[in-house]
């Protein structure tokens, strides 16, 4: 059971023993054998979204997330405390977190949802397990409680930063629970995310090629059910008639999810055909084609179309446009990533240039959607983690 101690206030109090720095090397240390212990083969095989974890929990990794903390202006000093809110439907996202976090300094507690499973158990089994220096267990806190309203608000009252993960509903909630005037959110709310396929640059790819990239765009799609933010959704063939693109495509993806072994229950088939017929019935799609419970292949009559929601796991709307500019007035501040295979550097950074900061805060290839960055929608996750001090002689 965890326990905190009130100040006179009713803010939670740590006594000063428990000071840490950035970059403390306690902390470091602890992010290393829990790196360690999630990049065990055993462990990547069971759960391969907790190899990519572990490989950003490395030494290495940590000192350059250090270095990015580092400022020539200014002293850098932890924030303080944190209180984080992770989504139950991506359940590494809260370690990525808590841990730039931790690396900054910062005392944390870190709400872990109750219908979190499979990989946050393991997480949380190898936190248990790591034999840390005591001042770790004194403030670092991973913490599962219910509908407690008098928890959530105690521990927003001690916070300095609060970070917010699930969705618009979610943020909207949490917020109704005041933070002290020097304190403030870090949100993360809905997001939608799409994938752009170059019609010529597929044809032009070698089958390797081909492979590899449709081996990346399942693993963005399917690690997750393709509930994560920054997993693809629309396909958006660009550059020239692409049907028989997305047919070599769809082909291709159905023989790596066999070989993955990874499946879709019947009821979730069930609902992805509930959800195609209703993007039919309102005029979205003009096609539906349902090769088998795994994927659901729709075309979109338009751009404009293209559902922002979460229609099921291996739902794939597509729509054709000629060229990257061509989405630009499609995208909004709610677009996250645009994963993308064929392009040229140059048609990649037309597209961003042109977007202009309105909408889609990465572009990443195929197989790079999920991999989690100290920059992250729109933010430097290290310098939001920290405070700085301008010193002036």
């Amino acid at each position: 059971m965890i326990t905190f101690r009130f100040g006179a206030e009713g803010d939670l109090t740590a006594p000063s023993e428990d000071r840490l720095t950035v970059g403390d090397p306690r902390v470091v240390e602890f992010l290393a054998k829990l790196a360690r212990k999630l990049l065990a083969p055993a462990v990547a095989r069971r759960h391969p979204e907790l190899g990519s974890l572990g490989y950003f929990l490395r030494p290495a990794e940590l000192s350059r997330a250090v270095e990015r903390m580092a400022r020539q202006d200014a002293l850098v000093f932890p924030r303080g405390n944190v209180f984080h809110v992770p989504p139950a439907n991506v359940d590494t996202i809260f370690v990525y977190s808590w841990a730039l976090s931790a690396l900054a300094g910062n005392h944390n507690v870190v709400r872990v949802s109750s219908r979190s499973a499979g990989a946050a158990e393991v997480i949380l089994d190898a936190l248990n397990e790591i034999d840390a220096d005591p001042v770790i267990g004194r403030t670092q806190r991973m913490v599962t409680y219910g509908r407690d309203d008098a928890v959530t608000g105690a521990l927003s009252r001690w916070c300095d930063l609060r970070v917010i993960w699930g969705g618009d509903a979610a943020v909207n909630s949490i917020r109704t629970f005041p933070l002290r005037p020097s304190a403030r959110d870090l949100t993360f709310p809905d997001r939608t995310s799409w994938a752009v396929l170059s019609v010529p640059g597929w044809r032009a790819a070698d089958p390797a090629a081909r492979r590899t990239a449709v081996v990346g765009f399942a693993n963005d799609a399917y690690w997750f059910d393709q509930a994560a933010c920054s997993s693809p959704r629309t396909v958006f063939l660009v550059g020239g008639d692409g049907a028989q693109v997305r047919a070599e495509f769809l082909e291709l993806l159905l023989d790596v999810v066999d070989q993955r072994g990874w499946t879709v229950d019947a009821a979730m088939a069930v609902e992805k055909r509930v959800n195609a017929y209703g993007l039919a019935a309102t005029g979205a799609a003009s096609a539906l084609d349902f090769p088998d419970n795994r994927i659901t292949a729709v075309t979109l009559t338009g751009t404009g179309d293209a559902p922002r929601r979460w229609i099921g796991a291996g739902a794939f709307p597509f729509a054709e446009v000629d060229s990257l500019l061509d989405l630009v007035p499609a995208m909004n501040r709610q677009d996250q990533t645009v994963s993308h295979f064929g392009f040229t550097p140059s048609e990649l950074r037309a597209f961003a240039t042109e977007l202009g900061g309105r909408g889609v805060d990465r572009i990443v290839p195929f197989g790079s959607a999920l991999t989690f960055g100290a920059l992250w929608d729109g933010y430097d996750l290290p310098s939001e983690f920290t405070r700085l001090t301008t010193l002036l002689t």
